[in-house]
């Protein structure tokens, strides 16, 4: 199985998943030229796209989903009131009707090999989910997304820790978000438990919380204004070595570009 992050961060997210018999996406904030072009690169298409599955409802993840969904006919997954929420977004301009199927939090859904099973997080949003996805009788081939969480809340905390691959939130370093340019209500919103995770929360439970299963974790949607990825490496950095994990035990770390493709990675 296969993990290509296409784009993370506030400008459009847009995760792949495949195997050598099919692929979903999770997230489509991208527009759908970005995606077919992607796709390409990675060596297979948009017709072997057999599902979206939405975290939630924001612009940045929903973008193409509609067009994705209603044109080239891929079922879009997710909750009752994030496909609802999707089609109140007035930059959707493709509403979703015949290519939606719900997906309750706690359900596992199959698609060809793959399994997809979402959880909640919180998030200031219509609603909002992660995903544990795993290849079906490959189980250590398997990937935790949880992007998006103004807070690690105890309905995600089990999908990552049994996760051999984690994609986790590192959205803003605390003191580049109090001392920047945005107005007093966005920087509430964002410090808020709806809002989205801080360097230092993300690093200190993942230091504290180490598994030996852990292979790789990747830091998404870093802001472009209160984040930089070194400042994500040096907290990381920090609280492992604070918790005495030497660098033999750790995951290795990947922070995911905010606009552009990585090289797809095998889990």
């Amino acid at each position: 199985m296969k993990f290509c992050s296409f784009s993370s961060g506030s400008d459009g997210n847009c995760y792949y998943i495949g195997t050598d018999t099919c692929g979903i996406l999770i997230d489509a904030g991208i527009s759908v030229k970005a995606i077919k072009k992607n796709l390409e690169k990675i060596g297979t298409s948009i017709q072997k796209i057999y599902a979206v599955f939405l975290t939630h409802d924001h612009y940045d993840h929903i973008a193409s989903v509609g067009t994705l969904g209603e044109v080239y006919h891929i079922p879009v997954y997710s909750t009752c009131e994030i496909l609802n929420g999707v089609n109140r977004c007035y930059k959707v301009t493709e509403k979703l009707y015949g290519c939606r199927h719900y997906q309750s939090k706690g359900e596992t859904v199959e698609i060809g090999d793959i399994q997809i099973t979402s959880f909640q997080v919180y998030h200031d949003s219509s609603d909002c989910v992660g995903y544990y996805i795993e290849q079906k009788g490959v189980p250590k081939n398997n990937i935790t997304i949880a992007t998006d969480l103004g807070y690690i809340n105890n309905e995600a905390i089990p999908f990552i820790i049994k996760a051999n691959n984690i994609v986790i939130e590192s959205n803003y370093d605390e003191e580049m978000l109090l001392s920047g340019p945005y107005p007093l209500f966005l920087k509430q919103r964002i410090l808020s438990k709806s809002g989205h995770l801080a360097n230092h929360i993300t690093a200190t439970f993942l230091a504290e919380n180490n598994q030996d299963n852990w292979k790789r974790i990747f830091f998404c949607h870093l802001s472009n204004k209160n984040n930089t990825p070194e400042r994500v490496e040096s907290i990381v950095k920090s609280k492992y070595d604070g918790c005495m994990i030497d660098e033999k035990s750790r995951p290795q770390f990947i922070i995911l570009p905010r606009t552009k493709p990585i090289e797809p990675v095998n889990l």
